[in-house]
């Protein structure tokens, strides 16, 4: 009796490996299709455009010879290109599951079978990346412009501010989102949203000294909300790259990484308990 030779297992492992990326396959599918239809689109070209445009008139003028006129350049051109970072931001997110329903590619997709949690992980992953290449090319020209202006820019203080920038965009893409699945219409979700942002950005640090200064339950309460809210004012290094100072340690900038981490899995994981219960029309 012939003993049969044991079976390879090379195929069974190979294919083990691809049932394992198959997942974050489908995530970058679904991740690249947001980045084409981001750039199909006229938002980023005309903020890039306008932002641009007003930096290099700003950049023209010559105020007596004043050598410190490039701090109000910077802060010029670093506040147009947070407006311009959080309009592309807000406006793609809010519209990528509407956008599905609306027309109805939303079944097909999940029909494939593709899993909510990777509808939302793709979305996700496509707006930062995209938000990531937009910020970049804001930034490439801020440094550009700089260094024409000021030799003795400090490089590693833009990269800090321009990493710390797209990290705040990642909580922000990731509420948006969110706010996608429980508001009925992208305009309301963009505008409540933004107000929450804008007022957390103004706001969000002096909520603590005015809750030390109220009696109870308000102290309690604004406290409350200040321990819990996401502080993206954190994230705002542009006094940082205006006033040309040192970089701030690496560590600080890693742990303002994982917070910001720590937010943004919150927030994409409170959207997909919504998605997962919600029945689609």
């Amino acid at each position: 009796m012939a003993i049969r030779p044991p079976a390879p297992i090379r195929p069974a492992n190979r294919w083990r490996c691809q049932s394992l990326f198959d997942p974050m396959n489908t995530v970058f599918a679904i991740a690249s299709v947001v980045i084409k239809e981001l750039y199909r689109r006229k938002d980023f070209y005309v903020l890039f455009v306008l932002t641009a445009v007003i930096t290099l008139l700003l950049g023209a003028v010559n105020f007596f010879n004043e050598l410190h006129v490039i701090r109000y350049l910077k802060e010029v051109c670093l506040l147009l290109i947070w407006i311009s970072a959080l309009i592309i931001a807000m406006a793609t997110a809010a519209r990528q599951i509407p956008s599905e329903r609306e027309h109805r590619t939303i079944y097909p997709l999940l029909a494939k079978p593709v899993k909510r949690s990777q509808v939302i992980l793709g979305k996700f992953l496509g707006c930062w990346l995209a938000c990531g290449i937009s910020l970049f090319c804001f930034y490439l020209f801020f440094t550009i412009l700089c260094a024409a202006r000021d030799p003795d820019l400090r490089w590693a203080g833009c990269f800090q501010a321009f990493w710390l920038h797209w990290c705040m965009l990642a909580v922000v893409i990731a509420l948006v989102i969110w706010g996608s699945l429980i508001y009925a219409a992208p305009s309301s979700n963009v505008t409540i949203n933004l107000l929450l942002v804008v007022g957390v950005l103004l706001l969000g640090k002096h909520l603590l000294k005015v809750a030390m200064r109220l009696s109870e339950p308000m102290q309690t309460l604004l406290a409350l909300i200040y321990f819990t809210i996401p502080h993206l004012e954190f994230y705002d290094m542009r006094d940082l790259v205006i006033h040309d100072w040192p970089a701030i340690p690496w560590t600080i900038c890693g742990l303002a990484s994982l917070y910001a981490g720590a937010y943004t899995a919150l927030f994409l994981l409170a959207a997909w308990m919504v998605f997962r219960r919600q029945t689609l029309r």
